[in-house]
């Protein structure tokens, strides 16, 4: 499998595959094909780890495109002004926020996770359940804006405005921690909760949370 990023506004990754190949993604991922690509959809991993995707916010349901013929091409698009990333899945787990999954090769499996404390899934912005990437090959995550990763040192900390994390290493541990003083709280224009981020490991951030911006944008229309 070779792979190469296109576009910069709203990128797409264009795969090339070998024969027998093959390529998952969630229902509407693909963008463009050429010939020698067959299609097939399944609750990939079973029933269960397909309600799971769906508390993830992702399809119940995954398209996987197989190359019948070498060489063929298959194009998977982001959905919003961002970036693409590609992850080896080989080097080791991530942990993803809902909706950073874009596609991936069929030697990676997608479940859904539950975070390690309860008060940071039901706050945290990306949900009590995430998803867990796993196994070997390439992923290929979609970021809101600019992408910036960091690696964070053994005990080192980052706090993070919730829904601005995409991904992150299966070794770093993730928390909720409170906005503190009421006047940050009511008057600082932000959350009420910053996601906890402590080393050692990967982690990978967005600039922008579109949910966020469509908010933003949903409260400036004019209304009847």
């Amino acid at each position: 499998m070779k792979y190469e990023i296109i576009g910069q506004t709203v990128p797409a990754v264009e795969v090339t595959l070998s024969a027998g190949e093959t390529m998952f993604t969630q229902s509407g991922g693909m963008v463009w094909q050429t010939e020698g690509i067959k299609m097939s959809t399944n609750a990939r991993g079973g029933l269960a780890r397909s309600l799971g995707r769906m508390f993830t916010g992702e399809s119940i349901f995954m398209a996987n495109y197989t190359a019948e013929k070498e060489g063929a091409v298959v194009a998977f698009g982001s959905t919003v002004p961002g970036c693409v990333v590609p992850v080896d899945i080989s080097k080791g787990e991530m942990i993803v926020q809902k909706g950073a999954f874009l596609c991936a090769q069929d030697s990676v499996d997608l479940k859904a996770t539950f975070t390690k404390k309860f008060t940071a899934g039901l706050f945290g912005g990306e949900g009590f359940i995430l998803q867990q990437l796993f196994g070997s090959g390439m992923a290929f995550l979609e970021v809101d804006g600019d992408k910036v990763e960091r690696v964070l040192a053994p005990g080192e900390v980052l706090k993070v405005d919730t829904g601005n994390v995409v991904a992150f290493e299966s070794s770093v541990q993730y928390d909720i921690e409170t906005v503190k003083g009421l006047g940050n709280i009511f008057l600082g224009g932000e959350g009420l909760f910053l996601t906890k981020l402590t080393g050692p490991g990967r982690i990978i951030l967005q600039t922008q949370n579109f949910n966020d911006f469509a908010g933003r944008v949903v409260s400036m229309m004019p209304h009847k």
